[in-house]
């Protein structure tokens, strides 16, 4: 926090460097009297070495060279060598490719460069993934969000849940034992709620800030149980779920008894100190949520997307309360219906043909136009009619960009392609967007967004950032990067794979045994893909997907077990 320039009143002792021939080591006595230690060390002794700078002297024959080793590191640092540099690169490279290689695979066989952006999006998530006690957890990205994210590290797994469900689980069950059972208005916790983010650190130790273990994110505890549905769905792994089972009966607990804070059926957030997030979605800026006008609402906010995932989270816990023979599965159900009618009747705004962003305190729609509505198109709230009306408007030059779809659609209040939620392209807002609009039948369209993210990745060596600002796509021009954005950032590097589910309609029935594609559609650019090692239930197969007389075909190349591949039409 204080490299990002949150200002302090007081700090800790920084000692006096020390070196010792090869290493210099650098320690502070912070205010919560914990002291942290870094260091450097060097295969080959400085001629002359300081806590600022180290000089070396070599002589070397002509057409010789020498290798020098530097070592950094946090408590303590050993002399580096060669041996000792290989041996740790050796185990560094294994693990990386056992995080890559978990799950299902999908390439393009006639597409190299294709396929070099699918394996810098799979390492790049295998990168930012820790594993946890709790099993494997993407955190959000690097340099400022490497830790445990709630709405990043659930995002992410869904991105990744047909390849890789191993993810999810790591993520439902992390959170599971960081949810909140007490209320704190300066961490935003009420019982139920799942958290947004944790910190180590002197200032979350000392509460400077409150994001030491900090739950103010509105939409974390729908997205916690709306995706405990999906991994069920993908993997029928009740286990899991009835060991989760309290855990979600807290979440949906919380959503009922605190997350609708006025009873108007609504989930809404006002932050409890003024240490929190002001806003509290994934636009959590302060001037993300606004009226048409530009002024900013009061709260409690209701924001759109929100009521999407508690639409989702409702109707998850209603099917694994069937399956688990939960009596109040039909009273769930019925408040998913209930939500959905909310919805359409709050925030339609019919002259826009559009949905608000938010309602404020008053119940006043904020009409502010935002890519928020594509998440609602995601949880598959919307009516079909609604769907394809919100579909075309951002599909128009206002919300995309050639390089994806904006968060704020141009001409609006607040707009500008340079600022952080208010205009800029975000490629896992983009891959939610259309994935919902694949959901209503948008396949072409979302072919023709992944072709265009694709275009925007090749400008960033493969490597997708968190954001990169809105400006239109103009030939010969790169993208406009936004200087200080993630990179690697988890839900970045799962967006392509997410599009990629999208363009070719596939779902998987755990339950049945079944894979289904839905009017497959294979990205601009490619005649075929080919996924390996899928796994459903007790089966493994093997799916090709090529273009045959102006359609994708669905081949299955290998199969083991009883699951059927169906392709709809």
């Amino acid at each position: 926090f204080q490299v990002r320039g949150t200002p302090r009143a007081k700090r800790g002792a920084i000692h006096t460097p020390t070196t010792d021939g090869r290493r210099v080591t650098f320690r502070y006595t912070g205010l919560d009297d914990v002291e942290r230690l870094s260091c450097l060390a060097f295969s080959e002794p400085p001629a002359r070495l300081t806590h600022q700078r180290a000089e070396f002297m070599f002589s070397l024959p002509k057409g010789r060279t020498l290798d020098l080793y530097i070592e950094c590191g946090v408590d303590s640092c050993e002399a580096p060598d060669e041996r000792r540099w290989r041996l740790n690169a050796i185990q560094a490279r294994l693990a990386m490719r056992a995080k890559r290689r978990r799950g299902a695979s999908v390439r393009g066989p006639r597409s190299p460069r294709f396929n070099d952006w699918l394996d810098q999006s799979r390492a790049d998530m295998a990168l930012l993934t820790t594993d946890l006690p709790t099993g494997p957890y993407p955190y959000a990205g690097t340099p400022w969000f490497s830790t445990p994210f709630g709405r990043d590290g659930i995002i992410a797994a869904w991105q990744m849940l047909w390849l890789d469900p191993s993810l999810a689980r790591g993520v439902l069950t992390y959170l599971a034992s960081r949810q909140a059972t007490e209320t704190s208005l300066y961490q935003d916790s009420q019982p139920g709620k799942i958290m947004h983010e944790t910190r180590g650190g002197e200032m979350s130790a000392l509460h400077e800030v409150p994001f030491g273990l900090y739950y103010g994110g509105v939409d974390t505890t729908c997205l916690f149980v709306a995706l405990a549905g999906a991994y069920a769905n993908r993997t029928g792994d009740l286990d899991l779920i009835r060991k989760l089972w309290p855990n979600l009966i807290a979440a949906a607990n919380w959503m009922r008894d605190y997350g609708d804070s006025n009873g108007d059926g609504l989930i809404d957030y006002q932050r409890g100190a003024d240490t929190g997030l002001s806003n509290q979605g994934w636009k959590d800026s302060e001037d993300s949520i606004f009226h048409a006008d530009g002024r900013f609402p009061k709260g409690p906010i209701a924001l759109l997307e929100v009521q999407g995932y508690a639409y989702a989270a409702w109707k998850a816990l209603g099917d694994l309360g069937e399956r688990l023979h939960d009596d109040r599965a039909p009273e769930w159900r019925m408040r998913a219906e209930q939500v959905r009618a909310l919805v359409e009747d709050k925030y339609w705004m019919e002259d826009e043909g559009f949905y608000a962003v938010a309602l404020d305190g008053d119940g006043e729609q904020c009409r502010a136009i935002a890519s928020n509505a594509g998440h609602l198109l995601f949880t598959g709230l919307p009516s079909l009619e609604r769907a394809r009306r919100v579909s075309k408007r951002l599909l128009t030059a206002e919300f995309r960009t050639g390089w994806g779809i904006r968060t704020l659609e141009v001409g609006q209040a607040r707009f500008n392609p340079m600022s952080y939620h208010n205009g800029s392209v975000w490629p896992h807002d983009t891959a939610m967007a259309a994935a919902g609009m694949a959901n209503y039948g948008e396949r072409d369209a979302v072919a023709e967004i992944l072709a265009e993210i694709y275009a925007a990745a090749a400008h960033f060596h493969l490597r997708l950032p968190e954001l990169f600002c809105g400006f239109p796509r103009t030939p010969g021009e790169p993208p406009i990067a936004y200087p200080v954005a993630c990179l690697p950032q988890a839900w970045a590097a799962g967006s392509v794979f997410l599009m990629l589910q999208a363009t070719l309609g596939l779902s998987i029935d755990a339950w049945n045994e079944t894979v289904d594609l839905a009017d497959p559609v294979l990205p601009a650019g490619l005649d075929r893909l080919k996924i390996t090692g899928l796994e459903v239930g007790a089966s493994v197969v093997d799916l090709n997907i090529q273009h045959l007389e102006g359609r994708a075909v669905v081949i299955p190349h290998h199969k083991t077990g009883k699951v059927a591949i169906r392709t709809l039409r």
